[in-house]
């Protein structure tokens, strides 16, 4: 069952943001604001849907983010807020039906991935910019000057986020992750980024760390880098030139890392100086991507983004074990940490020559005592996984629309799906925001299950974690 596109859709501002003091420019009004979506989903899309999951709406892309990728999500109580290349968007979603979109951000960096703080946002600058202003223009990657990193935002006001400090970075911010201080006065931040070049003065290899970002919560720009982990001092796999994502469990004291050619289990029991203390490589991984800990913290799943999602890779011809999830196991009975593979889960539904598809960023579904996932695939969709055997996972629910070009294959599709307080939400690359809701009986406990606020790759130890399971 699908929706067209999000009924009564209202509109927020439009900001083009400077650093605080610098001069913004607001577009506000609902006349200036039509003209600026893009038509959403309808069932000419070619929608799919299987296992009780339902479409509950659509909102359309902000037009004038253009042509630019939408790209991961973050929640603060009833707001969803998804990352794009050239900023982010603010949506109510109190009414999971009818999501409002309450704010539009312009400020172009590449990449745009989102994790929220309380009153703040840390967002990722992965494409080199003159200067750290959200206005500035393109810079070469070779200018010692150009800024990338993280950019820092006070959404306090919901409607009219502010820009407040920046940090600059090696190599830039492709991703980031959450890790909260123990104190409640600091904010911990690991960036990510890779493929260092000799030619670049501010990414040069090897490039074998993460830098970790200090924030005080009061005090945002105060914010600076204050240590450089080089996870890999003795060379990784021969692909591995930094870490492309990292999910931290901070009631467990650990994170999981996934560092194009290595997974890595990392202890941030001191969240300055993260060790490693458990490696693992796979033949059929080309591109270590993004990890998720099931609930009890006694299994990993590590994402492969073989082709860089933007490849059709979900086909008879690359197979069931490259492009997939794989499934570890933590054994922790010796001296040292120890991750054992169990199995693959690759989308079952063959898509076509012009959908990319692969394995990308998904989340657990807070069912008490078990271990359901929900995942995002480009233009496989979404699929609902049990998980609850390791050694089998299934998919027992999907959405999944047409190709948007049949003709061509172009990136486009779920760039992130998350289960969040009752609905799953996918950040689609083109098309927007899509609210699903899963109606199967085995989810109804975790509705129960409310966060104030979750970024994903900052996992919170959720009620009803499994015993005695292996």
């Amino acid at each position: 069952m699908a929706s067209g596109t999000g009924r009564g859709l209202r509109f927020g501002g439009v900001r083009r943001c400077g650093l605080r003091g610098r001069g913004t420019l607001t577009v506000s009004s609902v006349a200036a604001a039509l003209g600026l979506l893009v038509p959403g989903a309808s069932a000419a899309d070619g929608v799919s849907t299987s296992g009780g999951v339902v479409h509950l709406a659509n909102v359309p892309k902000p037009q004038v983010l253009g042509s630019a990728f939408n790209s991961d999500l973050a929640f603060t109580g009833d707001h969803a807020i998804v990352g794009n290349y050239d900023g982010f968007v603010v949506h109510d979603i109190s009414d999971p039906a009818d999501p409002l979109v309450v704010a539009t951000v312009l400020c172009p960096g590449g990449q745009g991935d989102v994790t929220v703080s309380g009153d703040l946002l840390y967002f990722s600058v992965d494409y080199p910019r003159a200067t750290d202003e959200c206005g500035a223009p393109p810079a070469p990657a070779s200018d010692p000057d150009a800024f990338e990193g993280l950019r820092i935002f006070d959404i306090s006001d919901r409607a009219n986020p502010q820009y407040v400090a920046s940090v600059a970075t090696d190599c830039g911010s492709h991703t980031n992750t959450l890790v909260p201080g123990e104190d409640g006065e600091h904010d911990y931040v690991y960036v990510s980024s890779y493929s260092p070049s000799a030619d670049f003065p501010n990414c040069r290899p090897p490039h074998d760390k993460i830098s970790v970002i200090e924030i005080p919560i009061d005090d945002p720009a105060g914010a600076a880098v204050v240590s450089e982990p080089v996870l890999f001092p003795d060379g990784g796999h021969r692909t591995t030139t930094g870490c492309h994502d990292i999910t931290a469990y901070p009631a467990k004291g650990l994170a999981a890392a996934a560092c194009l050619g290595d997974g890595v289990l990392l202890d941030i029991s001191d969240p300055v100086d993260p060790v490693v203390v458990a490696r693992v490589q796979d033949e059929n991984f080309a591109f270590w991507h993004s990890a998720t800990f099931t609930n009890d913290a006694k299994n990993v799943i590590f994402t492969d983004e073989l082709g860089g999602g933007s490849a059709a890779t979900c086909n008879e011809e690359i197979g069931p074990e490259r492009g997939a999830n794989a499934v570890y196991s933590l054994d922790t009975s010796g001296n040292s940490p120890e991750l054992h593979f169990r199995s693959y889960y690759k989308l079952p539904r063959h898509q076509s020559e012009t959908e990319n598809c692969v394995a990308h960023n998904g989340s657990l579904i807070p069912v008490p005592g078990q271990d359901f996932f929900v995942q995002s695939w480009y233009q496989g969709g979404v699929s609902v996984i049990d998980l609850n055997d390791p050694d089998q996972p299934v998919e027992v629910g999907h959405f999944d629309r047409g190709p948007v070009d049949p003709e061509s294959l172009r990136t486009a599709g779920s760039w992130s799906a998350y289960y969040y307080n009752g609905h799953v939400y996918s950040s689609d690359i083109e098309r927007g925001l899509d609210v699903l809701e899963l109606t199967d009986p085995r989810f109804e406990g975790a509705a129960e299950t409310v966060l104030d606020e979750f970024n994903p790759q900052s996992q919170p130890e959720l009620p009803g974690v499994p015993e005695g399971r292996s």
